[in-house]
């Protein structure tokens, strides 16, 4: 297992820093040409590609999955992850296991998600493997977030 990334004076590693810039230019670039779906999912395939093989399989898939279940969420990069958005607002995004040297990829969900059920529910959700199980559970995840 690989060792945790030090953090610097402020508080960020080296790849929290680098998120946070590519999410800036993620802002610059919306901001200059109001993204249209498809440089969003162009966008979002390059992201896909630059995974590991094991990795890109498994975003590759759950890509399939968010748009076949939400025809309707615009495909965009969110701090240099593949992500969907109703409204110009995130609702779910898939984090590689690469992406900030964890042990697992995450499939998560943001607020304007409607996965309320009582005063607590999950808003993440770790990954290791795709099976027919996960699928059909994270499709009906995503139908409801956007319920």
């Amino acid at each position: 297992m690989a060792q945790p990334e030090k953090k610097d004076a402020q508080g960020f590693t080296a790849d929290e820093r680098a998120a946070m810039k590519e999410r800036a230019k993620e802002l610059k670039a919306e901001a200059r040409a109001n993204k249209n779906r498809e440089e969003g999912e162009r966008d979002v395939l390059a992201k896909i590609a630059e995974m590991q093989e094991s990795e890109r399989a498994m975003a590759q898939r759950i890509h399939e999955i968010i748009t076949a279940s939400a025809p309707d969420l615009a495909p965009r990069t969110w701090y240099g992850m593949p992500a969907y958005a109703k409204d110009g607002k995130i609702v779910c995004f898939f984090q590689s296991a690469e992406k900030f040297n964890t042990r697992y990829a995450t499939l998560g969900f943001s607020d304007p998600a409607n996965l309320d059920d009582g005063a607590m529910w999950p808003t993440a959700f770790a990954l290791m493997a795709l099976t027919a199980a996960e699928e059909e559970r994270i499709a009906a995840l995503i139908k409801k977030a956007v319920s």
